[in-house]
């Protein structure tokens, strides 16, 4: 009988490094406590996850349901249904009026599949991509996944909470690789202003960089267009989603445009990483391009953004300090400081107290982050009005 050792032992198993920087969300924390107090019958708004209430649009079911009747449900190739790709190229060139050849366009599991794919393709170890602090904390992850290293700069009001130049300028080291943007950024719905998007691609370029841009809340901005990075240069990496506009979170779809150095590469990684894309997925998405289906998330986008003046008029009347509306996403990221010290524990008693569920500023980085909330107003208009009231009575106990 072999031995193959006790947990004491030098042969036994052990967790890769890497892992001890992969930080855990700490709404999940909350999202299970919210979860039993359900269970026990209580009554819950959940404003913590980032994810659209809407069904996926009936046009969208109706093309995967087709799909699947042929039974013909197979790999597609790695980077994606040449249809689907050509159909994403089209929608830049209507949308922005930028034209984008479709071998440049790959279709992956969902944005993440997209950031391992241009991430894999472009960074080597201990290479080094600047990001804001708040942002988004799977970016950081994805980098420290490829033994990469992430420089999260403080950002706030003031540049809406986002890179600037002079951020990039001052920050950059031998080791920077690039810089990683979120317009419209989650946690803080803020977009970057068109004339400095332009300055940070030409900066990141000059000091020898790639820049990534991470567009999967473009369509739901509300007032001012957002602008893609490619509206500005060809040598970007560009990540977006069918997951947050076109409401298709659970089908795991994404896309991501690379430079056309890297298209063998994205190739090669695809192959390897995931063979390719859910086939019933990729069908479907056929349909998120339809005039109609358009239509319906154009309805939906109005939606949202009534809600998005609902909730900051109403927080701002409570006392939330938000020094930008956010123009974009459907987050709302407010600072607490008259209320608390503690947006954590402030997030776990608004829960326990009122079936209320926010997430907590440490999910997002560390900068004045026990100072801040996030509010997804990714309810209706009825539960968001419930929500405030709850909200109210709670700030007037403590």
């Amino acid at each position: 009988m072999p031995d193959f050792g006790t947990s004491g032992d030098s042969m036994s198993l052990r967790v890769a490094e890497r892992i001890s920087g992969i930080q855990p969300f700490y709404v999940m924390e909350l999202l299970r406590r919210a979860k039993e107090l359900e269970a026990d019958g209580k009554d819950i708004i959940h404003m913590e996850i980032g994810e659209p209430d809407f069904a996926t649009p009936q046009t969208i079911l109706k093309a995967a349901l087709a799909h699947t009747a042929t039974g013909d449900v197979k790999y597609t190739p790695a980077a994606g249904l040449t249809e689907l790709r050509q159909k994403i190229a089209a929608f830049y060139r209507r949308r922005y009026g930028v034209n984008i050849p479709e071998q440049r366009v790959f279709v992956t599991p969902g944005a993440t599949g997209a950031f391992l794919l241009a991430l894999g393709a472009s960074l080597n170890p201990g290479e080094e991509v600047l990001m804001a602090d708040p942002c988004y904390p799977c970016n950081s992850n994805f980098v420290q996944l490829y033994d990469g290293k992430t420089r999260t700069i403080p950002v706030d009001a003031d540049s809406h909470y986002q890179l600037t130049t002079k951020l990039i300028e001052r920050h950059w080291s031998a080791e920077t690789k690039g810089v990683l943007i979120a317009s419209p950024s989650n946690p803080t719905g803020t977009l970057i202003p068109r004339a400095e998007l332009q300055k940070t691609i030409e900066a990141t370029r000059r000091l020898g960089g790639c820049f990534y841009s991470d567009e999967i809340y473009h369509g739901l901005v509300y007032g001012e267009k957002a602008a893609t990075a490619l509206e500005f240069s060809d040598d970007v990496f560009v990540i977006n989603s069918f997951s947050k506009y076109f409401g298709m979170t659970g089908w795991r779809i994404g896309w991501l445009i690379v430079p056309e150095l890297f298209i063998e590469a994205a190739e090669k990684l695809s192959q390897n990483i995931f063979i390719s894309t859910s086939s019933d997925a990729q069908h479907a998405a056929l349909a998120a391009f339809d005039e109609s289906t358009l239509a319906e998330l154009e309805d939906r986008r109005r939606e949202f953004e009534k809600r998005r003046d609902f909730l900051y008029d109403a927080l701002v009347r409570l006392g939330f300090d938000i020094p930008i509306k956010p123009a974009g996403a459907f987050y709302i990221y407010a600072r607490c400081a008259k209320f608390t010290d503690d947006s954590f524990q402030f997030a776990l008693d608004l829960l326990e107290n009122e079936g209320v569920a926010v997430t907590p500023g440490k999910d997002f980085g560390l900068h004045e982050a026990h100072h801040a909330l996030r509010f997804a107003y990714t309810t209706s208009l009825d539960r968001l009005a419930e929500a405030v009231r709850r909200l109210e009575r709670f700030l007037d106990a403590r």
